[in-house]
């Protein structure tokens, strides 16, 4: 796999696997934040020391493979033009934190359910991806993988601490378990305001689909836990769960009693939204998002057939600015932006008119 790769594919390969409950859940992911015994943590770092760093990463592991993780491959931010640093963050792969800091770099494997940001706000920052609401699976295969790591690293851990990480909020597991959700049917029956502030009083966060900072768009959630010292990683796995659990139930809830009793005017936006993406010449991006998601929901409903369930993470990912701009191999204004957007998602619905 190579850079190209990483950067002309709209979406990761682990997007296209079925995931249990993938009609809500999108994707699930583990972060595990990591620092060398040592080694002055990056926020205070000089920059000769992370270059160091990012070098004696990218000479250990470039190229080798561990489990299902091949050919993992390292990339440094300073090779990279803007443009290609947005699409990473677009597709998930890096932070937008590490797009903009100097002397870092990360290890993506070929599969893309991998990505190790170095040198980050920690000098490690390990993110792995699973399809749907696989929330144990993906706390395995993190910990193998920290394992993995640890082999030749000497990772900075405190008996009573736990992991020492650069900011307090994730010292203790340095865990951040979270879930990529779509929530529609709470959004339109407005059940959505009651349900957010009891996730945030259980410790939980809920944010936009480019984590801290970003807006809920597309009536996609990210939920993720706030509290990582004392509580162990069970803990934090379980209660998340719960809170998973009973949004999938009153999601699922909320889109029946729409079709029971608004059908018609359901799926009157559905088919709007799907004829409107259809021959648009003109998108902007949130109302892409917007009515993607609804297209997204007819074809959960069975409103809509003929397009696949992973069709909300591949036109999210292709119609952001970072892709189309990359996709046309020049910087786009705004208008030359919704142009070109609407004339991928066309594409993509195969209408060619």
């Amino acid at each position: 796999m190579t850079l190209e790769n990483f950067i002309d594919e709209a979406i990761s390969p682990w997007m296209r696997e079925d995931g249990p409950e993938n009609d809500i859940v999108l994707s699930t992911r583990i972060r595990l934040a990591r620092n060398l015994t040592k080694e002055k943590f990056p926020i205070i770092a000089e920059e000769k020391d992370l270059d160091n760093l990012g070098l004696k990463i990218k000479n250990k592991y470039n190229k080798r493979t561990f489990k299902d993780y091949k050919n993992l491959e390292y990339i440094s931010m300073s090779d990279l033009s803007h443009v290609e640093k947005r699409v990473l963050v677009e597709k998930h792969l890096i932070s937008p934190y590490l797009a903009k800091t100097h002397s870092t770099g990360v290890l993506i494997s070929e599969n893309e359910k991998v990505s190790v940001m170095i040198n980050e706000e920690d000098h490690i920052r390990i993110q792995i991806y699973f399809s749907g609401f696989q929330i144990n699976e993906a706390l395995e295969a993190s910990f193998a993988f920290d394992d993995w790591l640890e082999e030749d690293l000497d990772y900075a851990f405190d008996e009573e601490k736990g992991y020492l990480t650069s900011c307090p909020t994730n010292t203790g597991t340095g865990m951040r378990a979270s879930v990529m959700i779509h929530l529609p049917g709470l959004v339109l029956t407005k059940r959505i305001k009651r349900m957010l502030p009891a996730i945030n009083q259980l410790g939980f966060v809920v944010r936009g689909i480019y984590g801290e900072g970003t807006e809920a768009t597309g009536n996609i959630f990210q939920i993720s836990n706030q509290i990582t010292l004392g509580k162990s990683e069970k803990d934090i796995i379980d209660d998340l769960r719960m809170i998973v659990i009973q949004l999938i139930k009153q999601e699922r809830e909320a889109r029946t009693r729409l079709l029971k009793n608004s059908k018609v005017t359901l799926e009157d936006r559905i088919c709007r939204s799907f004829g409107i993406l259809r021959y648009s010449r003109i998108m902007e991006s949130k109302e892409a998002a917007t009515r993607i998601s609804d297209v997204k929901l007819g074809i959960d409903l069975g409103i809509i057939e003929g397009l696949s369930h992973s069709i909300l993470n591949e036109l999210i990912t292709l119609t952001q600015p970072g892709f189309l701009q990359h996709y046309a191999g020049k910087i786009l204004a705004v208008e030359e932006r919704d142009k070109l957007r609407a004339k991928l998602i066309r594409e993509r619905l195969k209408i060619k008119n």
